[in-house]
């Protein structure tokens, strides 16, 4: 299976930056990788997605604050948060998606979560 490890979370103030990193450990292409986030009594939500060719995508709420981006082994990806806001805490989790086109089935992978707290 795929094995996802975040790191980075933390506390850090309003208008703050963080950094997250999530490594995998997996011998398969990973066709995308990306951040969810999820704060108490709220749904999980995508934050940024980017697909193996680049492609990204970036929720309205975090445009302009937020940066996704791969490692160049193409299995890691970080998000770079800049401008952190308080409604912006929540356990974050990396996530990793493997299409398998001759089964036309997708397989999501997700890491244990990491924790970022953003005080006003």
């Amino acid at each position: 299976q795929v094995q996802l490890v975040e790191s980075g979370g933390g506390l850090v103030q309003a208008g703050g930056s963080l950094r997250l990193s999530c490594a995998a450990s997996t011998i398969f292409s990973l066709d995308a990788m990306g951040w969810y986030r999820q704060a108490p009594g709220k749904q999980r939500e995508l934050v940024a997605s980017i697909s193996s060719g680049g492609t990204t995508n970036v929720a309205d709420s975090v445009k302009g604050r937020f940066t996704v981006s791969r490692g160049n082994a193409k299995n890691t990806v970080y998000l770079q948060m800049n401008s952190l806001e308080p409604e912006d805490a929540a356990v974050y989790y990396c996530h990793a998606k493997i299409v398998s086109r001759t089964l036309s089935e997708a397989y999501d992978y997700w890491g244990q979560g990491t924790q970022v707290t953003v005080s006003s």
